[in-house]
């Protein structure tokens, strides 16, 4: 059991209970509060509170969360695309549409089911049963290249590289619009959107510094084919930057308002291209390169041949 209190700011009155608490913890959804309000779980000022009551300032909110039920992760033989793999790491080419690690709605399919069947003992435990391997990740529809630690040695030498930013990390992306500059850098903090808890946004309170600098490789008048370089490793990074300054990455429904044309394109065009780290027992400098996936390809293209 973890208790827990909070006192509510002025920028918070007036939201319902259950809305209030998924902001705090963004990993828990609103009908999950509404069975702690239900089972009295959730203490308003002291008291008890069963119902749909709106916060106001300086209430004392106190909650009680029940320890998670862990769930078995099972191995699965799921085909990987292998770039490079000793004792101690394994550098793999995530496709479209699979999820790193297992989550609500994920329990199966994911490359932790398919590390899990390649490796099977072999990997670190540091991020728990849930995440072995697992030191950093991309999101579900973005492709590319991803570093997995088959032991703890490994992991806490990348994790170090990754807090130091000195992991090298190479993204390529179409984004929407002709984008100007032939380079630039975007800075500003990201953190979880005050009201959206499924996206992230820049500059907000308690956001973390984000900064990812930009090239322009190609323009096809409304998109831009882009290389990104990023210098710290937020939560949507690339998509909530590049969304704040005007030019969303084509597909991607969770920062632009508008439908792609190309109407099989499944989420953001993105890929992560390239990966060099420090080798966690040599200590010599290491790169790997995934190859664009066949979408990407089609999409480059589509855009060359009807600019």
């Amino acid at each position: 059991m973890q208790e827990e209190s909070f006192e509510v700011g002025y920028e918070q009155e007036g939201e319902r209970l259950d809305k209030y608490l998924s902001m705090i913890y963004p990993d828990f959804s609103r009908s999950f509060f509404q069975k702690l309000i239900k089972n009295g779980q959730v203490k308003v000022n002291d008291i008890p509170e069963k119902s749909s009551y709106s916060v106001r300032e300086e209430d004392i909110i106190c909650v009680t969360i029940p320890d998670a039920v862990q769930t078995s992760i099972e191995p699965e033989n799921i085909p990987l695309d292998i770039l490079y793999e000793d004792d101690d790491v394994l550098i793999v080419n995530k496709p479209k549409g699979m999820v790193v690690h297992p989550s609500a709605g994920h329990y199966s399919g994911t490359l932790v089911n398919g590390i899990m069947y390649h490796c099977q003992d072999s990997l670190s435990g540091i991020n728990g049963e849930i995440r072995p391997g697992i030191v950093h990740r991309i999101d579900m529809d973005t492709t590319g290249s991803l570093i997995v630690c088959k032991n703890d040695e490994s992991h806490i030498h990348i994790a170090q590289q990754i807090k130091a930013h000195t992991v090298n990390r190479i993204y390529v992306g179409i984004v929407c619009g002709n984008v100007k500059e032939d380079e630039g850098t975007i800075e500003g903090t990201i953190g979880r959107h005050p009201t959206e808890r499924k996206k992230m946004a820049i500059n907000v309170k308690n956001g973390k510094p984000a900064i990812t600098h930009y090239k322009v490789l190609e323009r096809f008048g409304n998109y831009t084919y882009m290389q990104f370089k990023l210098e710290t490793g937020r939560t949507h990074q690339i998509r909530v930057h590049m969304a704040g300054i005007g030019h969303p990455l084509l597909g991607d429904t969770l920062y632009s308002s508008g439908r792609s044309p190309f109407k099989h394109l499944q989420g953001q065009t993105l890929h992560a291209q390239t990966i060099g780290f420090i080798h966690p027992r040599t200590g010599e400098y290491m790169e790997f390169s995934a190859p664009l996936p066949e979408y990407f390809e089609k999409l480059l293209y589509l855009l060359k041949n009807s600019h």
